[in-house]
């Protein structure tokens, strides 16, 4: 019974590891004031790139760099459209996942099916890897899921406990008064939004290369919609991201586990966002008075409003 435990958790934390990528770069660009709807297209395009570097060069660290610069230059497109040309943050994020979900689908085409002999293997940490039950769950993961861990909290204490991060959620709140420091809210704006792409690119190589190993079209699953919800969810605080990211993670995996009970499929796979419409209709109840967005968050700045 013990093993079964375990291996449910160490599959609900690989499942959840992606959701909180892409979660906490969310949070980076949200708190700024850009709300980007194009996480799933981000999240595509990264995998597809990490996956078709890792094949032809046999290096997943190539990969998830690849990811990471696609991630953020896809990011930085809904940047200049929101930001230089003061278009609609809704309307461009929608437009944004389009664009991902078709030209991973092109480019990915050739792939499909093939799968990816190189594995990202599990590595356990000295002492605390030692530790019965809570060292084999936490602390025998890849490296996506340390970095994901690392990253979460290092935007926390970023945005919380230094000036850089302060400013940044100052301009998400009120750009002008930002603007009226002498310093540059469009600026700000530009490089969280690149930096949550960049985080986005590198939740969906975690998709290709670590957790599928392959590629297919819609890889995926909407993931970028449910990580749009749990940005809600957290109340855009890197902390509580890791509480849903994980908890949609045992979701996912329950799927696999309901399955032989001869439920039916069509349920199975509604799951996950049936639960993303039950945790925000909660949230919305529950937290009401502490879960508003930042005051400005899909407002554009204009230089001459200051």
């Amino acid at each position: 019974m013990q093993e079964i435990i375990i291996s449910v958790l160490q599959r609900t934390i690989v499942a959840g590891t992606p959701l909180l990528l892409g979660t906490i770069g969310g949070i980076i660009h949200e708190r700024s004031g850009i709300l980007n709807l194009g996480i799933e297209g981000m999240m595509a395009l990264g995998a597809v790139s990490a996956f078709i570097t890792t094949l032809l060069t046999g290096h997943p660290a190539l990969g998830m760099l690849v990811a990471v610069l696609v991630g953020g230059a896809s990011a930085l497109i809904h940047a200049f459209a929101c930001i230089t040309l003061q278009a609609n943050q809704v309307i461009s994020g929608l437009a944004l996942t389009m664009l991902g979900i078709g030209v991973s689908g092109f480019w990915g085409k050739p792939y499909i099916g093939i799968p990816l002999e190189v594995k990202i293997n599990k590595f356990k940490i000295p002492v605390l890897g030692d530790i019965p039950i809570i060292g084999e769950i936490l602390f025998y993961q890849d490296i996506f899921f340390y970095l994901a861990i690392f990253l979460g909290l290092g935007t926390w204490f970023f945005l919380m406990k230094t000036r850089l991060g302060i400013t940044l959620r100052a301009t998400g709140e009120s750009p002008k008064a930002v603007a009226a420091q002498g310093l540059n809210p469009s600026l700000i704006r530009y490089l969280a939004t690149i930096v949550g792409g960049a985080f986005s690119g590198l939740a969906g190589a975690h998709l290709s290369i670590a957790y599928s190993k392959s590629w297919i079209e819609g890889l995926t699953g909407g993931r970028g919609w449910i990580v749009v919800a749990l940005i809600i969810f957290s109340f855009w605080n890197p902390l509580r991201a890791f509480l849903g990211a994980f908890l949609f993670g045992g979701i996912f995996v329950l799927q696999y586990i309901l399955q032989p009970l001869g439920i039916s499929p069509n349920f199975l796979s509604m799951l996950p966002y049936l639960a993303t419409l039950l945790v925000l209709l909660f949230s919305s109840i529950k937290g009401a008075r502490h879960m508003a967005s930042p005051a400005s968050l899909g407002e554009i700045f204009r230089k001459e409003d200051r």
